[in-house]
């Protein structure tokens, strides 16, 4: 199983400087690179400082000359808010600019948000079609001269300027979750990234199950690869993994707050949330962060991490965005990197 680093700039208030916050991404993403880390995963989001990251290309151009040997991935894509050839072009771009060393992940996206900005009336339902359309479409680009009539996109014969460095084209990677999604991820050659989110390793056994019926339906359709991503922590003692713990239920409280997309919103920044408001969702309380991610001694983890690997996992990403301080998130990757992975003989 090999390890990587899913990493957002995050802002909790208006007093945290951007520059600052991309500054400390990129400190991140440097020491994932230079401690053996597969690949650094970010994603896209509009106009939300809970997560900021309008376009994970700018950023993944940025770290390939920052960089030596992890693989850059989109972690994910928003397929709605693309056209086909302009992603084609910008992925075939990144592409040459890391020296073909993109992955790119598309997914239907994930907040209402959004949707009503960027595409106001669009649904999760028609944003996951959108998702089955446009794969197939930049494929088609890469390969070139190709025309689409589709029921969201329609051009002419059009060819991907450039074409990615690799053939036939960077790793594709969705987002998938329904049996639905595996499927057909599995039918089209993509790889698939699922995110169990706050639930526990049923959930992770339970997604493992979805992609395994998948590929069992396609049993000539060449396995591909599977990722989870989970938020992760490795403490020094009891009382660090008990804050961790304590800072991941804020987390899922406002990742919760964004995605009911119930309270106002200026500045980018959310309401803030009360402490009875935080603490009457038990769904997210401490105990159940702690239970339920991969937060403990770098003993706990590694058992936790086995056990994906036993399941089959290819790839475990490290999700780092909890809202934590810089230097508490830098600890828990140092502690991952140097008493972790060197458990698995294929980390690096």
């Amino acid at each position: 199983m090999k390890f990587s680093l899913f990493v957002h700039m995050e802002r909790l208030d208006a007093g945290q400087s951007q520059q600052s916050l991309y500054d400390e991404f990129i400190e991140l993403c440097e020491m994932a690179d230079r401690g053996g880390m597969h690949a650094i995963w970010t994603g896209e989001h509009h106009g939300m400082d809970f997560t900021i990251a309008p376009n994970p290309f700018i950023n993944l151009a940025d770290l390939a000359r920052r960089t030596k040997n992890a693989r850059l991935g989109t972690g994910t894509v928003v397929a709605p808010f693309w056209h086909p050839i302009k992603l084609a072009g910008e992925a075939a771009m990144t592409d040459i600019i890391t020296g073909g060393r993109l992955d790119i992940g598309i997914a239907r996206g994930a907040y209402n948000f959004e949707y009503q900005r960027l595409s106001p009336g669009l649904d999760a339902w028609g944003a996951g079609q959108r998702l089955r359309e446009i794969i197939p479409a930049i494929k088609g680009l890469w390969a070139g001269d190709y025309a689409h009539q589709g029921e969201y996109w329609s051009f002419p014969s059009t060819t991907s300027a450039p074409k990615p460095v690799q053939n036939p084209h960077p790793p594709i990677w969705v987002a998938a979750r329904d049996p639905n999604s595996h499927e057909f991820a599995v039918a089209n050659g993509c790889n698939v990234q699922v995110t169990p989110l706050w639930f526990g390793d049923e959930e992770v056994e339970s997604l493992m199950q979805r992609f395994n019926d998948a590929c069992t339906k396609y049993p000539d359709t060449p396995r591909p690869k599977i990722m989870v991503l989970r938020h992760t922590y490795v403490g020094k003692d009891e009382a660090d993994i008990q804050q961790a713990a304590r800072e991941i239920s804020v987390y899922y409280n406002y990742f919760g707050a964004w995605f009911k997309n119930e309270k106002p919103i200026s500045q980018g920044l959310i309401e803030r949330l009360t402490p009875d408001e935080i603490a009457s969702n038990s769904m997210y309380a401490p105990e159940a962060m702690r239970k339920n991610n991969v937060v403990g001694t770098p003993e706990d983890v590694i058992a936790r991490l086995k056990h994906y690997e036993a399941l089959g996992y290819d790839e475990y990403s490290f999700w780092i965005d909890t809202g934590m301080t810089f230097a508490r998130k830098k600890a828990s990757l140092e502690r991952f990197i140097n008493e972790v992975m060197p458990a698995f003989s294929e980390a690096h």
